[in-house]
């Protein structure tokens, strides 16, 4: 039989890429369908179409408020095709469908926040020193963007870079991962049925080289927006020199999740099953890291063994699965090649660690109670199940172990004592910290890292001002002759 083919979306219309790949069904291991690849002609079409209708079409025309009404649009056909979308997410990534199917319905709300946004970007009049003068600030949108977005929860990051760039009135290239593009892909059709002047969005897929380089380097590129690896985003900014955009990073997490003898333990270990867990730990803002204090320590830990041992593993596809494969073979692989080195560090193995045996690239849910932060499953980003516990005394050591990452993207923080929640609050430096709960997110509220979390912020209203450039305009109010510069008075 043959396989399903998908397209680049470029300048309003769907087109074939230079070369093609197969795209395997991470739950079988097994090809499903044909995807396009970009070269740099392709990029260089859609960059040029992004271009051209930045400048000189019915876009470039439109009113914030008429731009705010088509996001409106998308988001209303983005709920309404959700069970379809998913369905192809969950068959090209592996993400099981329930998860899929809420995701996508609740992504629908980032357009319709932006698009309510797109209107209410204000300019500013300053009280000018000078008597004759009129001051005001225009906020104008930045230019092309460069939207750059890995294949785990890929609708939504897109929405928090085409939400507030569409908002603003910029035009967007959109590049999906080579692994699991096939939702992106697919989700063109809803831009072009929402009725966005061709040019606007355009939605490609491939290499690194091939597609991602020239896309970065591309001298009409005027914003780069990218959430993927630190490894990758160092090429990103070294292909960014090229046409000096501006740009944003949204990278990865080690996120500790810290609970208290305090806490509610049967509350706290539900949060960390969920926030290790979930979408089969392939979450930037996976909580991989649990900091326990050592007298409830063996206490939560038979707790999560329990509850790990209890998830449902199996086809992503089946509504009663918990917990499906990883997206990818090399992930599942490399996942197994650190667990292993941590085993051989000292740290001792609570639930799973072994591979399942059969087809697709399944991992099982693991624990790893480790005495040392030196563990490599503790130092390293795994995006995987994989759960290293590790035991602290007291706020002051909980905070210095927290703390000792390269990244700082998330953190979860679990007790009773408000005012000890308060002082952690400020303490943990990561870019969202969440109390007594985790992974709750809203289009209202900004997330970004530090360190190797990256730079910047998406979501929220100033999320839109990223996007746009600010505009001195000097108006000068006298009738009186500019005097002779030559004198002077």
């Amino acid at each position: 039989m043959s396989l399903p083919r998908f397209q680049h979306y470029i300048d309003g219309a769907f087109a074939d890429g230079a070369v093609t790949f197969e795209s395997v069904d991470p739950a079988t291991g097994e090809a499903w369908a044909v995807m396009p690849a970009a070269d740099a002609a392709d990029v260089d079409r859609a960059v040029r179409a992004a271009h051209r209708a930045f400048l000189d079409s019915d876009w470039s025309r439109m009113t914030a408020t008429q731009r705010g009404k088509l996001l409106h649009r998308l988001g209303d056909l983005l709920a309404e095709e959700a069970p379809h979308l998913a369905a192809i997410e969950t068959r090209d990534t592996g993400k099981i469908i329930c998860e899929t199917r809420a995701q996508i319905g609740y992504v629908a709300e980032y357009y319709r926040y932006f698009g309510g946004l797109a209107d209410k970007i204000e300019g500013v009049h300053l009280p000018i020193d000078k008597p004759d003068m009129e001051v005001t600030l225009r906020r104008e949108p930045i230019g092309v963007v460069a939207a750059i977005v890995p294949w785990n929860s890929q609708l939504f990051l897109s929405a928090v870079k085409l939400g507030p760039a569409l908002a603003a009135g910029c035009t967007v290239v959109l590049k999906a991962s080579e692994d699991g593009p096939a939702p992106l892909l697919e989700f063109a059709r809803l831009v072009d049925r929402a009725g966005f002047p061709r040019g606007v969005v355009n939605i490609v897929t491939g290499f690194g080289e091939d597609c991602g380089r020239a896309l970065t380097s591309h001298p009409m590129v005027a914003r780069v927006a990218f959430t993927g690896g630190p490894a990758t985003a160092r090429h990103v900014i070294r292909n960014t020199a090229e046409n000096l955009a501006h740009t944003t990073l949204e990278l990865g997490g080690k996120s500790p999740v810290l609970v208290f003898a305090d806490a509610d333990l049967d509350s706290a270990a539900n949060a960390v099953i969920a926030g290790i867990f979930a979408a089969s730990g392939q979450s930037c803002v996976a909580g991989s890291r649990l900091l326990v204090e050592r007298g409830i320590r063996d206490r939560l830990l038979q707790i999560l063994a329990r509850k790990a041992a209890a998830i449902r593993i199996g086809d992503p596809q089946d509504p009663a699965t918990e917990m499906g494969p990883l997206a990818t073979r090399r992930q599942r692989d490399r996942i197994a090649e650190v667990v292993g080195r941590s085993l051989a560090a000292g740290a001792r193995l609570v639930a799973g660690g072994h591979p399942r045996d059969g087809v697709g690239f399944y991992y099982p849910p693991t624990i790893l109670d480790c005495d040392s932060q030196a563990v490599p499953s503790v130092r390293e980003e795994l995006f995987g199940p994989v759960l290293s516990v590790v035991s602290f005394d007291g706020e002051e050591e909980a905070v210095a172990t927290a703390n000792d990452t390269e990244f700082g993207l998330a953190a979860g923080v679990f007790t009773r004592d408000l005012a000890r929640a308060h002082r952690l609050v400020r303490r943990i430096r990561a870019g969202v910290v969440w109390v007594n709960t985790y992974r709750a997110i809203s289009p209202m509220a900004p997330f970004g890292g530090y360190g190797l979390s990256g730079l910047g912020r998406e979501g929220g209203q100033d999320s839109v001002r990223e996007y746009m450039r600010t505009k001195s305009v000097w108006i000068r109010t006298s009738d009186e002759p500019i005097p002779d510069p030559f004198v002077m008075r």
